[in-house]
């Protein structure tokens, strides 16, 4: 019988994942705080979809490059210097809240403060990503990959919990300077776990003649577009979570449709994370990758579904159900997706996978954060969050017509 706890029993992935569990809830928790203000201080859906792009732009500018490095150069000093940076983000925020200094902020400094921090850890991001996921390849054996796979989205998604859960409390009752203050020190420990990682050897291709900076981002981009299945299901989250994804404008809802206040946000926030780690224990035992590519397509139907009840309610418990589902029926499709970025890519070309992944599904959290805010502008916000569920659903039937000879791909 499969170990189910088999690559939480190597050290390296244990600090490797409390680490994935403690980066994520602390980045999520600085950006539920930056939204929740912002939004008090703007009242406009906009201003929060603005959050996203400041974020997306210099990731996608720079996460080539971050990608191409991460094959090339230490992948842990990468994600530490990347940490250092976001941390000194986050340093910049807890000054400028202070009494001394808030004063002589007018209102369009602050917020040129705000989107100048997110810029700066989207520049981060850039380097931090795709070493971050080309590391993990390398801290098991192979055939602990799906397993592996199972586990760290598991422990991402519950830092995904934890964050905008603790956020909105963190908010209520220390104020937005001293729980800036309590991200600074999480971030210490995310340091400090990073640190406990072995090193681990840069993989070179050696009979490969050594590529310069375009080419090798060429070699990245083909072996995505000529390999279908990691292709169709690169593209399945990006559109999925581009049109069909509503985080960024859960403020308005908290607010305005449902009436919640910043401790109903922080649990709208969270319900998508709770269903996908409840999801992802189960599959940890009963893993989705048999029937892979039949799986993830129901997944991404699943999750289109449930995004176009969410937006039609009106009550805060079915508001939550559906985002719980959300989060269960995405969760699915991450595990499948991980396990085929895992499987099919050379040793030394991962980095700049992970890159073009990153572009194309992790900044769609970001562009896709803009999309609705834009959309809430211009539609409204229940609309703009309805033609995102009918969009996503119209993806996975024209993905289904073309890749049905992914049927029969197996992954475990």
């Amino acid at each position: 019988m499969a170990d189910t706890y088999a690559s939480l029993r190597i050290p390296d992935f244990r600090y490797y994942v409390m680490n994935s569990f403690l980066i994520t809830a602390t980045l999520l928790i600085q950006e539920v705080l930056l939204g929740y203000e912002l939004y008090k201080l703007t009242h406009d859906p906009l201003a929060l979809g603005l959050v996203g792009l400041a974020e997306a732009v210099p990731f996608i500018l720079l996460s080539l490059f971050g990608g191409h490095l991460a094959d090339r150069r230490d992948k842990k000093r990468i994600l530490q210097i990347s940490l250092l940076v976001i941390m000194l983000g986050s340093v910049v925020l807890y000054l400028a809240f202070q009494p001394a200094l808030e004063v002589k902020l007018t209102f369009t400094g602050r917020l040129l403060l705000i989107y100048g921090v997110l810029m700066l850890i989207g520049t981060a991001k850039g380097f931090y990503s795709p070493a971050s996921s080309s590391l993990k390849p390398f801290l098991v054996p192979r055939e602990l990959y799906p397993n592996s796979s199972t586990w760290s989205s598991s422990f991402w998604q519950a830092g995904a919990i934890v964050g905008p859960g603790v956020a909105g409390f963190l908010y209520s009752l220390l104020g937005l300077d001293n729980a800036l203050l309590v991200v600074i020190g999480l971030f210490g420990v995310c340091f400090l776990l990073l640190s406990l990682i072995t090193n681990k050897p840069v993989v070179v291709n050696e009979n490969e003649t050594p590529l310069g900076f375009w080419d090798s981002l060429k070699e990245g981009f083909r072996f995505v577009f000529n390999t279908k299945i990691v292709f169709y299901s690169i593209s399945l989250d990006l559109f999925s979570v581009l049109f069909g994804g509503m985080v960024a404008i859960l403020p308005v809802f908290a607010e305005d449709i449902l009436k919640v206040g910043a401790e109903g946000l922080g649990f709208l926030r969270a319900a998508p994370a709770v269903g996908a780690v409840l999801t992802m224990l189960f599959m940890a035992r009963n893993p989705p990758t048999h029937n892979a590519w039949r799986n993830m397509l129901l997944a991404v139907v699943g999750f289109g579904v449930a995004t176009l009840i969410f937006a039609s309610s009106t009550n805060f418990y079915l508001s939550l159900a559906m985002l719980f589902l959300t989060g269960a029926f995405d969760s699915v499709s991450v595990i499948i997706r991980q396990t085929v970025l895992q499987i099919f890519p050379p040793d030394h070309m991962r980095g700049r996978v992970a890159a073009v992944n990153g572009i194309f599904v992790s900044s769609s959290n970001e562009i896709g954060a803009f999309e609705s805010g834009l959309a809430a502008r211009l539609f409204g916000t229940v609309p703009s969050v309805m033609l995102g569920g009918v969009v996503t659903l119209g993806v996975v039937a024209y993905v289904y017509a073309k890749s049905k000879e992914l049927f029969s791909i197996r992954l475990s």
